[in-house]
């Protein structure tokens, strides 16, 4: 293309903005040429150019006298949400094929905006649509966190990032509040046309850059989460009944004299479930799953609920929670302590030992937990056979016996898990067993150590009946005629073309992979458990993973793929998700017979829920990430083995094996050869050496940096001696 056909198509998105801003003006080339500053014969013939070719192809209109104006055309328009890149471009995101924009066309428009883009209708583009922001309809968001730079007059805020491509600008009056170097939250005020950066007041200091605390502030207001309840939130709570009341406890079925425990992390601090044991027959048994009764203390339309649906779910950073519910309701009330009379909501099931289901019952109750157990020793109980605890991780620091009836009931509970795990397996579920990434902090809660934690016997049978609750809920609604409006937890079938490239990459390593739907579950199930415990089965856990269609929620009911349920609701943790909340007030209005609630109101409270859902996830991964940096920050010079976990032209990502600490190896600092990077291969190869880094392979890393205020990790290749 010559540089004259490129300059006029640069003055394309210039005009058709200028005619669109002004759209009941008329302009002359000449007045185009002066607002857009074209002083030149050459600029000023591609002007002329431009107008004509935008004339011809009816995006503007011409009067006598070459005066121009603009037609309002939707054809040419698409409003949505703009994604930017770390490259600096960006993508409208569309239900079709996504709209690329170049960074010279992104216009002011920031990760997450809502924006309307001029789609550049080319024959010649059919395969790559492209187009140009032209209207900022919404901010996504207008406070960011950054590192204040102080000049003499003025200063910045140092935003950038993979998702942001300007610093914002400070005044010098802005300036007083902060010291140089720390770290702030700032809030973009305006966008001037001729300015470069985005102008913003300071509204809050977090501190030292590097600080856990300030850390994880910070990425609190990255994702716009709250950490404090307004004081209004928790003068309401402090006014909330605490006694458990006679007139109460007669409306619902009372479990006080049953068997009753809950099994939680050591680290849990509230117990929104318990499960209960009663023999009522041989090898028949009576089984309760407790959930704690919220929608009793949180009323509808209250100031309480108000802020549990703008939070939606409570967020669990490596140190710290942030609750949905004031401390008051979820560390004590709805808590289902030890030895305390609690309301609750109930599914309670009469079971054999096979886990054949003979009958079913929903409603409120009351119950009094005789136990509090942690997952470690109830795992003790079951590989051991033995009703003992040791010393070692006895939650009360001594060694002890549970009860005979206890210790019966945990046995009888762990093989009808096991019968209920089975029939999922086999009816399609799928059975991820990742490995998930802990950590023991100190004192100060700096990461002392990381550790490694899988899913045991103990977290499958609390697990197992947890699903069945949750899946029995929704099946009974769902049986309802006339359909009443309920709020599922659905999944829907993986993208068949990631599933198709999982293939391929699996391949490489021996593995087989039938993409066919009838044998797809059970082929990715035998995948699951062929890379157990070998140094790839993160990685492919994690590309799975991704070939997965997000859970949502939704009154749309279209099954649970992963869990292969027909319906599937979430019943079970009300505490800290309040689509659960909604599930306990819906089931009971239904229960009493009253009329269906409002679907569009419930999908709305979906939608909100469903998007603060994954919001809460990005900021717990990145306090996990920022915790391994923490870690790795004393390691610099020390040499680890890992695995190829990426692939990019700009390098090679690894994930340390004995941690799974991710960093960077920059395609600039490997020696002795350039690098081109194949992407239909996942590798890198060397020009002149064809050295080959592909996704997978084994590697040797030396630690380069750990960068906590960047939150990365960069590694170089170990240079063998």
């Amino acid at each position: 293309m010559s540089k004259n056909k490129k300059d006029s198509k640069g003055f394309e998105g210039k005009i058709l903005r200028l005619f669109q801003s002004n759209n009941k003006k008329l302009y002359n080339f000449k007045q185009v040429s002066s607002i857009l500053e074209i002083k030149d014969t050459q600029g000023k013939n591609n002007i002329i150019k431009t107008l004509n070719d935008l004339f011809i192809s009816k995006r503007i209109f011409k009067e006598s006298e070459g005066r121009y104006g603009f037609i309002e055309d939707n054809k040419f328009y698409e409003e949505g949400i703009i994604e930017i890149t770390s490259s600096g471009n960006g993508y409208l995101l569309m239900s079709g094929k996504d709209i690329f924009i170049s960074k010279k066309n992104i216009n002011k428009a920031l990760n997450n905006d809502t924006v309307k883009v001029y789609v550049f209708k080319r024959p010649d583009r059919k395969d790559n649509i492209s187009g140009e922001v032209v209207e900022i309809i919404k901010r996504s968001k207008h406070e960011y966190v950054g590192i204040i730079k102080k000049q003499k007059d003025f200063g910045f805020v140092l935003t950038r990032g993979p998702k942001m491509y300007t610093d914002i600008f400070i005044s010098s009056k802005e300036m007083k509040k902060a010291e140089d170097g720390q770290k702030v939250v700032v809030k973009l005020t305006e966008w001037p046309e001729r300015a470069q950066s985005p102008f913003g007041e300071i509204i809050e200091v977090l501190g030292k850059p590097g600080d856990i605390d300030v850390e994880m502030h910070a990425i609190l207001y990255d994702y716009g989460l709250p950490y404090n309840f307004p004081k209004e939130i928790i003068e309401s709570a402090d006014k909330i009944e605490r006694k458990i009341l006679n007139e109460e406890i007669k409306k619902r079925r009372d479990f006080r004299n049953v068997l009753t425990f809950t099994i939680d992390p050591i680290t849990a601090k509230d117990f929104d479930d318990a499960i209960s044991f009663k023999e009522i027959g041989e090898d028949k048994f009576e089984i309760g799953i407790h959930i704690a009764d919220v929608s009793y203390f949180v009323k509808e339309n209250t100031k309480i609920d108000d802020e549990a649906y703008k939070r939606a779910t409570s967020v669990y950073l490596v140190d710290r929670v942030v609750p949905m519910l004031p401390e008051i309701l979820s560390n004590n009330l709805c808590s289902l302590r030890p030895n305390e009379e609690k309301y609750t909501f109930s599914a309670v099931f009469e079971m054999d030992n096979k886990g054949k289901i003979y009958s079913e019952w929903f409603g409120r109750t009351v119950i009094k937990s005789d136990n509090r157990f942690s997952y470690e020793e109830i795992q003790q109980v079951i590989e051991t056979g033995k009703p003992y605890i040791s010393k070692t991780i006895s939650l009360v620091k001594q060694e002890y016996y549970i009860s005979n009836s206890t210790f019966k009931a945990v046995l009888e509970l762990n093989n009808i898990a096991k019968e209920l795990r089975n029939k999922r397996l086999e009816l399609g579920a799928l059975s991820f067993d990742r490995v998930e990434v802990g950590f023991n902090l100190n004192e100060k809660n700096e990461p002392e150590s990381i550790k490694l934690k899988e899913s045991k016997e103990s977290n499958k049978l609390v697990e197992e009946f947890m699903l069945l609750a949750n899946k029995k809920v929704a099946g009974f609604i769902n049986k309802k005629r006339p359909v009443k409006p309920f709020i599922y937890r659905v999944h829907d079938e993986p993208d068949i073309e990631k599933i198709k490239n999982l293939k391929n990459l699996v391949n490489t390593f021996g593995y087989k992979l039938e993409t066919a739907n009838k044998d797809l579950t059970k082929s990715l199930n035998n995948l699951l458990l062929n890379i157990k415990g070998k140094p790839e089965q993160n990685m492919i856990d994690t590309l799975t993973l991704r070939c997965m269609s997000k859970a949502v929620y939704t009154t749309n009911n279209i099954g649970h793929y992963g869990l292969a349920f027909e319906s599937y609701s979430h019943f079970t943790s009300p505490i800290r998700r309040y689509p659960d909340v909604l599930t306990h007030r819906l089931l009971q209005q239904y229960l009493d017979g009253e009329k269906a609630f409002n679907k569009d109101a419930l999908e709305d409270a979906c939608v909100h829920s469903s998007y603060r859902e994954q919001l809460a996830t990005k900021a717990e991964r990145d306090s996990i990430k920022y915790m391994q940096i923490k870690y790795m920050e004393d390691k610099i010079g020390s040499d680890f083995n890992g695995i190829i976990s990426g692939v990019t032209d700009r390098g090679i990502y690894v994930e340390i094996n004995e941690n799974k600490c991710e960093g960077m190896i920059s395609v600039k600092s490997i020696e002795n050869d350039q690098y081109f990077y194949d992407q239909t291969k996942h590798q890198l190869e060397g020009y002149a050496s064809g050295k080959v880094y592909k996704l997978g392979d084994p590697i040797e890393v030396t630690v380069k940096k750990a960068d906590l205020v960047n939150r990365h990790l960069d590694f170089s290749i170990k240079i063998k001696h």
